[in-house]
């Protein structure tokens, strides 16, 4: 097992910041970070918070040098820099990881194996640790960039017979993660019952994101069974957690 899964595994409880280039540009890295640490200091007082990491990615970011950006933020924020890839252009060596993920609640084939096929060939020297992750849309209450750009519909939060299903077939199928994603800016975020049925189904680390704005709500995904939360439109807002 490689590092960053095995820091994942040995955790209590883990925290990705999910930072978009394309709404983050390299000028506002040192205010971004400043405010990542400031919510960092907060959150492992308040929910007790082990484990961080930075998730970099976006839906399109077609403007964006990745590499001057990873290469850039390294020299301010010194947690590993996880690539989460919206497609197989979204990659380069400067990050720690990508998270290799398959849109596993569709059945678009461009992000089931297309994206991952093309990614392929450009990892097959790779340098990054390599995580497969079986990546999950959650109704969050909205239309979500993930939504629009893969043009698959998100699964309902009233079925979770079906996103357990879904998340196990996901392990079953060599994944090393499952990614519960209810969108960015979503308005109701992964219900902590649902977590706790996908988690009770599941032996490995289960990542859920999307709509988390209070302390009270990260502590009720975490007491679920989530083994990491993901913190991003939160960041872009500057959210004031209570």
């Amino acid at each position: 097992m490689h590092k960053i899964l095995r820091s994942i595994h040995k955790a209590s409880r883990s925290m990705a910041f999910l930072i978009d280039p394309e709404k983050t540009s390299i000028n506002n890295l040192i205010d971004t970070f400043d405010h990542i640490n400031n919510l960092r200091v907060l959150v492992q007082k308040e929910v007790n918070v082990d484990h961080f990491v930075v998730f970099i990615g976006g839906s399109t970011m077609t403007d964006v040098n990745l590499d001057k950006w990873i290469t850039a933020a390294k020299e301010i924020i010194k947690i590993p820099i996880i690539i989460f890839p919206g497609s197989y252009h979204q990659l380069t060596e400067n990050a720690d990881g990508v998270l290799f993920l398959n849109l596993i609640s569709g059945n678009n084939p461009d992000y089931l194996i297309g994206h991952q096929r093309q990614a392929a060939a450009q990892l097959l020297e790779s340098e990054l640790e390599i995580i497969p992750t079986g990546y999950l849309l959650i109704d969050g209450g909205h239309e979500s960039a993930v939504q629009r750009v893969s043009q698959t519909l998100p699964l309902p939060q009233y079925n979770p017979e079906f996103i357990v299903h879904t998340a196990f077939a996901g392990q079953l199928m060599g994944n090393q993660m499952i990614y519960l994603e209810a969108g960015s800016g979503a308005i109701t975020p992964v219900h902590p019952a649902i977590i706790k049925s996908v988690k009770n189904q599941l032996d490995i680390p289960l990542i859920v994101g999307g709509g988390l704005r209070s302390l009270q709500q990260l502590e009720s995904s975490y007491l679920a069974g989530a083994d990491m939360l993901v913190i991003g439109t939160a960041i872009e807002q500057k959210t004031t957690w209570n």
